[in-house]
């Protein structure tokens, strides 16, 4: 087993980090939230030659599982999480679509829902799955206790934390996901957002406005 990777390519009109998870020896991966631009991640994960073993979804919004279902026919690949909770989100994004414009993406049907405590790995790398509502209703964070790092998807920014203006969203049941799960994992882990830069717990704990 080699050393954790992450590459982000920056997908549909809201630039959206779909990540790519992989080992730098095996070159086994998983792609992280694939909304749209389905071609640029494939392009992507041959450059690099990753093998992809599944894609893993941090929560059913349009610029985060928009492309999943047509990614999984690409690479023949399951669909992983989030939380059953964000169903009908998932079940709605072609119809987010009309609302927001946009072509090119369907509703997802996950292969596997995911719950608080369970784990996810591949090529060794182990992820903890931990339930953040509040920007969605079944958002997921995904937690690697050995590498020090979290992909947090919308649950925090930095320097902000999502939105909970959204069907489901629930700006107290976000902070508690972000104090009571995501803080106390340590200062030292470095996350993954699904816009914009990423940073370390510990920063946002000190100086997250939002946070305070």
């Amino acid at each position: 087993m080699g050393q954790l990777r992450a590459g982000i390519v920056p997908v549909t009109p809201f630039q959206q980090n779909c990540t790519i998870l992989f080992d730098d020896e095996t070159k086994q991966g998983v792609v992280v939230d694939p909304g749209g631009d389905v071609d640029q991640i494939v392009a992507a994960i041959q450059e690099n030659g990753i093998k992809i073993e599944a894609i893993w979804i941090t929560h059913g919004h349009i610029d985060h599982a928009g492309g999943a279902m047509e990614l999984k026919e690409k690479l023949g690949v399951d669909i992983v999480g989030p939380h059953e909770a964000d169903r009908v989100l998932l079940d709605n994004i072609e119809l987010s679509a009309t609302n927001y414009r946009i072509s090119g993406v369907r509703n997802c049907t996950p292969d596997r829902y995911l719950n608080e405590g369970e784990v996810v790995s591949f090529a060794g790398h182990d992820f903890e799955v931990l339930h953040c509502p509040g920007h969605a209703p079944g958002h997921v964070v995904y937690y690697n206790r050995d590498a020090k790092f979290a992909h947090v998807g919308d649950v925090l920014f930095q320097g902000s934390v999502g939105r909970t203006d959204l069907p489901g969203g629930d700006h107290d049941a976000l902070i508690r996901s972000i104090k009571e799960k995501l803080l106390p994992l340590g200062d030292e882990i470095g996350f993954i957002c699904g816009h914009g830069p990423g940073g370390r717990f510990g920063d946002e704990r000190r100086s997250n406005p939002f946070l305070r």
